[in-house]
């Protein structure tokens, strides 16, 4: 059997007023590795200077002959778009093309749709894609067009769509209907687990939490350098000197996260609305981890309505890029001129009440204080529970010393 060939792709952004260059740049690169993961290969980026996007072929109409035209030119398969595309723009803009057209939200919902090991999961993916499909079904039938009216040939494409809207509705009807039994199921699950201190590991995808989870929790979550690699949450029962915790891998968070993805991972999402504490992992070796921080404080925010304690835990300092600044280089100070110790004195350290944490968790740095820091901060909630366990645990530290 040949074995098929990746899809060459082009990708298209937009630089707008209130997304400069720079960001613009940044959010292809990630629409690059989206676009990777996926199993295609990126041929070229495109970027196009607009106030807003067009409302009928998202960019304007000279830029759209270039992209028809190097597509052709250039064995193109695939057009992604970094923003989510409404069902005329996608309409016009692969009638245009003549190729394969996707946006941000429709290539990060494959990409879920192949990560997807588990029914609960699948059944999550599979109700986020048919919600995003449902107001795209005219696209679908396009074809229809072509013919005429006559006996027996009016309105065909209105009856077909009109058919599997119906079929799609149903389905979501009955997806939703599942999830909610399932849903059901875990939290009573959730319930069974007891008291013990609860925490979840979040952050922004591809930041390394299987692969800290793996490091503390001794087991084997799957963990690779792919965006989405975890998509099931993993729970593991985890001590640490005396004291048993609970501890969560959950799924990765991301800029431009389709909502319909936040909806149907609802019950995935109600494992960080119940843990006790937070282990917000950072990828420090990213040239835009301030955003990704951002990002997930704001996805957060949404979830959970509640303050939590936090541990903020910067990764991958073994990858980590440090230029010395000469003494007499009198350009301004830059992140990638500051070192790891100057790092450890910025705002970084003293994120409001967080503790902050320097590891690298494939060379496992620091494992040892990460976990002592996680100790004690489990040791507060848990003798706040269970009061008769400090005077065991207090026993324990002095035999210890």
């Amino acid at each position: 059997m040949e074995e098929q060939q990746p899809e060459r792709a082009i990708l298209i952004g937009l630089v707008t007023p209130q997304q400069d260059e720079r960001k613009a740049s940044e959010y292809l690169d990630e629409l690059a590795f989206l676009a990777d993961t996926a199993g295609a290969v990126v041929v070229r980026t495109f970027l196009q200077h607009l106030d807003y996007a067009n409302s009928k072929t998202f960019v304007g109409s000279g830029k759209l002959a270039e992209l028809a035209e190097y597509v052709a030119e250039n064995d193109i398969q695939l057009a992604i778009f970094d923003d989510e595309l409404g069902p005329s723009q996608l309409k016009n803009i692969e009638s245009e093309l003549k190729i394969k057209v996707l946006d941000r939200t429709n290539l990060i919902l494959d990409i879920f749709a192949s990560r997807a090991l588990t029914a609960h999961a699948k059944k999550q993916v599979e109700l986020a894609q048919l919600q995003y499909l449902l107001p795209r079904l005219t696209r679908m039938w396009t074809h229809l067009e072509r013919q005429r009216g006559g006996i027996g040939m009016r309105g065909p494409g209105e009856t077909q769509i009109e058919t599997d809207r119906r079929i799609i509705l149903r389905r979501i009807s009955l997806l939703k209907e599942e999830l909610v039994a399932i849903d059901n199921q875990k939290s009573i699950q959730r319930k069974n687990r007891g008291k013990l201190v609860r925490v979840a590991l979040v952050g922004y995808t591809n930041v390394g939490k299987s692969t800290l989870m793996n490091l503390i929790s001794k087991s084997d979550v799957f963990a690779e350098n792919k965006l989405f690699a975890t998509l099931d949450t993993t729970v593991r029962k985890v001590v640490i000197q005396n004291l048993p915790m609970l501890l969560t891998d959950t799924v990765g968070f991301i800029r431009k996260l389709p909502h319909g993805l936040v909806e149907s991972f609802k019950s995935t999402l109600d494992e960080v609305r119940e843990a006790d504490i937070l282990m917000h992992i950072v990828d420090i070796s990213h040239p835009a981890f301030e955003e990704q921080i951002e990002v997930v404080n704001k996805t957060l925010a949404e979830i959970t309505k509640e303050e939590k304690p936090q541990i903020v835990v910067f990764n991958k300092i073994d990858a980590f890029t440090y230029e010395k600044k000469e003494a007499d280089d009198l350009s301004p100070i830059t992140r990638s001129n500051l070192s790891l110790d100057d790092l450890k004195r910025t705002w970084m350290a003293k994120l409001g009440e967080n503790k902050c944490l320097f590891i690298s968790a494939r060379k496992k740095t620091n494992i040892e204080e990460l976990k002592s820091c996680l100790y004690e901060e489990v040791r507060k909630i848990h003798t706040a529970r269970f009061p008769y366990n400090d005077f065991l645990y207090d026993i324990y530290d002095d035999e210890n010393e």
